[in-house]
């Protein structure tokens, strides 16, 4: 049966010769971590921040990426996610001189408020330097609904996107639920299919999606699905695919064959972000490793929510491919 949530469009995916990725926000920095080389990835740990003796990079529990891409002498930036406050966020930008003015668009993974609960502030103090014509790239529509969090008779909100913000800022909302092309850059999976063995994870909760129904009359709160979970891409010249997950709820292994499937591309080069393993059992973690290894990924740099011991289990079983992060790193992927 065809899936009715797959791409009804042949897509092209873009190819870009060089990417970087900058880590925005995240909940480690270490100051004095020592040089690391890999033979796939080029990594600049910030240490010191340059010229800023009195003060210093911060961590929270969340995620921020800003990406860089050249593509035939022309660059295409992005914000990935906001992190959970906008003093983080601001903060953390500001001290590695990311230049709103360069932003070419804002993308939020999905709408849990680790990832946009930086955006509001973000957008407020730098609008007036950014490109008037300013797009934000979710998952969909069901990425603007509000989540909540704890046992559903005693629920507590975790917020929402604020669409009526982006409108009054004039960010234009560009729902992706379907994959989507980034000025010919960076593309977005759309909806992420969940064909293998892998749970959806993560602890918020949503009213029903058919609107009005009976159980949402009685304020009745079901597990979120995540179904505006969305990973951004990119395809590398020489390299392969570049798979970013901010959270992975619906999946490493699912989102990672999505890109595959979109992007017509089986060489996986690198897998970026937050895998949603922290709380993974034993089994189910190393059941992911053993099908990541089967991927067989140049690079794997897990953040955020993946976890010490998915880390510890890379290291034993793909130590070659692990490269751990750093809030202010930069990874760099191509000539």
């Amino acid at each position: 049966m065809t899936d009715p949530l797959a791409p009804r469009k042949p897509f092209a995916a873009p190819v870009v010769d060089r990417l970087a990725v900058r880590v925005v926000v995240d909940s480690r920095y270490e100051r004095f971590l020592p040089n690391h080389t890999h033979p796939f990835v080029g990594i600049e740990h910030v240490g010191q921040v340059p010229r800023r003796q009195m003060t210093s990079l911060a961590c929270e529990w969340g995620l921020s990426l800003h990406l860089q891409s050249t593509r035939g002498g022309a660059s295409a930036q992005y914000m990935l996610d906001f992190g959970y406050t906008p003093e983080i966020v601001l903060r953390n930008a500001d001290l590695l001189d990311i230049d709103p003015a360069r932003i070419d668009g804002l993308i939020l993974s999905h709408a849990h408020r680790d990832h946009f609960g930086g955006m509001t502030g973000f957008i407020m103090q730098h609008r007036a330097r950014m490109r008037g014509d300013l797009c934000f790239y979710n998952g969909g529509e069901e990425g603007f609904r509000e989540k909540f969090l704890g046992k559903p008779d005693d629920a507590i909100s975790w917020g929402k996107v604020d669409r009526t913000m982006l409108t009054a800022q004039f960010v234009t909302p560009v729902c992706c639920h379907e994959p989507h092309d980034l000025a010919s850059h960076a593309f977005t999976t759309g909806f992420i299919p969940r064909h293998s063995f892998e749970e959806v994870s993560g602890g918020s909760m949503v009213y029903e999606y058919d609107h009005f129904t009976e159980t949402e009359r009685r304020g009745k709160l079901l597990k979120d699905t995540h179904p505006d979970e969305h990973a951004t891409c990119y395809v590398v010249q020489g390299r392969g695919l570049v798979v970013i997950s901010s959270c992975g709820h619906v999946g490493l292994i699912n989102t990672i064959r999505q890109a595959m499937a979109v992007s017509g591309v089986s060489k996986l080069h690198a897998v970026i972000g937050g895998f949603h393993l922290v709380t993974a059992p034993a089994e189910y973690i190393e059941r992911t490793v053993t099908e990541l290894a089967a991927l067989a990924p140049d690079v794997v740099i897990p953040m955020h929510c993946s976890g010490a011991d998915f880390i510890d289990a890379m290291r034993r079983r793909m130590p070659d491919a692990l490269v751990t992060t750093n809030v202010g790193t930069r990874f760099t992927f191509g000539a």
